[in-house]
């Protein structure tokens, strides 16, 4: 089960960082990596990019990181996988009209990416717990 979690988080984390790359008016820096990178031809996509998939990524990826947090109980890896996708969510609703908000984006961004990198080189591992023994 914990292989499942780990790979619909990482769909999420790509999810989000290809619906990023569409909006170039949004976020100049994504939009200038994704012009570089051959990708230009995602901006025909923006609206429905920033609108409905950005959205439905950054929830699937919170969803998932919740579920693992709850699952292995490591509490600052529980919070630094969701703050990402929060982040993510208070950018795109209550924070939209802010200069700052986009900085804060971009901070998001790049930590659902390193943390993600970070699950694949050392995944989260299951306490042993017995139950019944004498301490």
């Amino acid at each position: 089960m914990g292989r499942i979690v780990s790979s619909v988080d990482k769909v999420g984390v790509g999810g989000v960082i290809i619906a990023a790359l569409s909006c170039a008016g949004c976020f100049p820096v994504l939009g200038a990596l994704a012009a570089t990178l051959g990708l230009g031809f995602l901006s025909q996509l923006e609206g429905l990019a920033i609108n409905t998939l950005l959205p439905i990524f950054a929830s699937l990826a919170l969803a998932v990181n919740a579920y693992g947090w709850y699952q292995h109980r490591k509490h600052w890896r529980g919070v630094l996988s969701i703050l990402g996708p929060i982040a993510i969510l208070a950018t795109l609703y209550p924070l939209w009209q802010y200069g700052w908000s986009t900085y804060l984006f971009y901070c998001a961004l790049t930590l659902m990416l390193v943390v993600s990198v970070a699950d694949l080189i050392w995944p989260a591992k299951q306490e042993c717990k017995i139950s019944g023994a004498a301490t």
